[in-house]
Formats: C-alpha cells, structure tokens, sequence
C-alpha cells in the first residue's frame, strides 16, 4: 500500500513547553516535563534524544512512504528552522509547516519570513489544552488573536493546519473552524487526530463532525488510536470514530498520519496504518485515498 504520512514530527533538540512547564530528553527515549512527569517518547530506531532527519528519512523510506509533512508545535518546540532544512535536504520525502505562537510581538514577521521569503505552504497552530491554552489564556480561534495570521494562509495558498485537542477543552472549537472555513473558502484546513475524541466522547464527536462538513475541511486521523488509550491493537474505539467521519463528512476527507515519534513508543509503525484494513471499513479503493491521493488534495505535495 502506498502511503502518505500527513503527521510527522521532527526534533532537531527537544525543547518543548506547555502547561507542565518545559519538556527536556533524559535519554533512552524518555523526557521529564518540569513538574517532574515522565514519558516515553522517541523509540530506538529514531533516537534517544532526537528524532534528526537522517533518521527518519530512511525509516519512513522503509515502511513504504512516499511523501510526509513535517508539521510542529509546543510539544516537542518549535522548529522552524529545522524543519525546513530537512524538507530541502530530502525535497523527495518531505514539505514542512511553519508556526509562530501568535502571543509572541514577533509572530506575523515569523511567518512572513518562512512563508513569503522561504516559500513554505502549510502554516500550523497547535491551540490545544496540550499547546497554546495550556499555557495562554484560553481564546477564540476565529477572533482577533489569529486574524492577521490566518490571512497571511490564505492569501499566500497555505493549508493551515489545526490542533484543537478534543470534546471539553477550551480549544474545541469546532464551530470556530467552520467559521474561518467559511470566510475563506479557497483556503484548505486540515483538523488535526480527527478532533482528538477519547472513550466517552461520541456524542460532542459527532456534533463536531455536523459542524465542519464543508468542501475545504479535512481532517487527518493521526493518533486516534492514542486518544482512545488504554485500547491495543486493533483498536476498536478508533475503528468506531473513523467509521463515524466516514459516514459523516466522507472518506474523501480523511488523511492517514502517524503523529511519530510518540506512538510508537506503544506499537508498531504498521499497526498504526493498517488497523484500517482489519476493521474493514473501506473498500481497497476507499484505503487508497486515504493512505495517498487525499492528502495530494489537502496539502501541496505536488
């Protein structure tokens, strides 16, 4: 199967921040935020501190994939810089995102710079309760906070790319999407984890989904199986979210990312693709879409 990955993060040097204060590597795979929590988060194959792009280059190369965005945000730090050098330095794997946290007086020169000087075409905001509204203010997607920056996406033909976690943080704001989506309806905005639903959540879900099926909305379905936590493999919960999207928005709008490293510190690289086929969701034609073609509509990866 060919595969796009829509949801990749790469780690020059871990300098992460969120409501836990900064997030540092101890080896091993392993980070400590400040307050002292602990996590495993890069797998051996990748690294121990660092997820570097001569390393997952060929791992991806490996598995199958063809192309992968390199997408950012608090979690791991912003990477900016980094991400851009990796995509030039292997153009035939990777496009980066560039992101700015819109609190910061410099942000807009931020973006300028890699968007209009540097030719980058995908700008994220990480918004969630895990990014931006964890350790801001909660504030309105779709107020004055991003305006300027989400003009500059769209009228430079960025996809902009949303992390708005899940059903009952600050950041659900669903209906603040379809907004943006509304006003700018050339623009391509891609929903990061399928909006992040954990067990309980089918209700808000489905609410959500109602909201955001719009023509220039779609929604990667990286992680899913993560948030359904504590499911294994072949994760039935996700099986039951993703059948959801499908019957709600269409196949079409569903994009296959893996949100490596940190998954598969809990499983394997083809598990977290293939659990789509043993739930037999889709027809070959349906998983050909979404492990490939849609994400050459959603991204500009041409």
């Amino acid at each position: 199967m060919k595969l796009v990955d829509v949801h990749v993060h790469v780690v020059e040097t871990l300098h992460g921040f969120a409501r836990r204060g900064e997030f540092r590597a101890i080896g091993g795979g392993r980070a400590r935020w400040a307050n002292g929590e602990e996590t495993a988060l890069i797998p051996p194959e990748l690294g121990e501190y660092d997820v570097r792009g001569e390393r997952l280059y060929p791992f991806l190369k490996a598995q199958g994939v063809e192309r992968a965005v390199l997408l950012q945000g608090s979690f791991y730090g912003f990477h900016n810089e980094y991400s851009l050098e990796v995509a030039r330095k292997y153009p035939d794997m990777f496009i980066s995102a560039c992101t700015a946290d819109p609190f910061a007086r410099g942000s807009m020169q931020i973006l300028e710079r890699f968007v209009c000087r540097e030719g980058v075409r995908v700008i994220k905001f990480e918004v969630s309760d895990g990014g931006m509204m964890g350790y801001h203010e909660p504030f309105r997607i779709d107020g004055p906070r991003l305006e300027k920056q989400i003009r500059l996406a769209a009228d430079n033909g960025c996809t902009l790319v949303l992390d708005v976690g899940g059903p009952g943080m600050d950041s659900f704001q669903p209906d603040a999407i379809a907004n943006i989506a509304k006003s700018y309806p050339n623009m391509r905005i891609v929903v990061c984890h399928l909006l992040a639903p954990t067990l309980n959540d089918e209700a808000p879900f489905a609410r959500a989904l109602g909201m955001l099926r719009l023509p220039n909305v779609w929604f990667d379905i990286s992680a899913v199986p993560w948030n359904v936590d504590p499911e294994v493999y072949p994760f039935p919960t996700a099986v039951r979210y993703v059948a959801m999207a499908r019957d709600t928005v269409g196949h079409d709008k569903l994009l296959w990312g893996s949100d490596l490293p940190s998954p598969l510190t809990r499983d394997s690289y083809v598990h977290l693709w293939d659990y789509l086929q043993t739930g037999k969701l889709f027809d070959e034609g349906e998983l050909k879409d979404i492990y490939y073609n849609n994400a050459f509509n959603a991204y500009p990866l041409s």
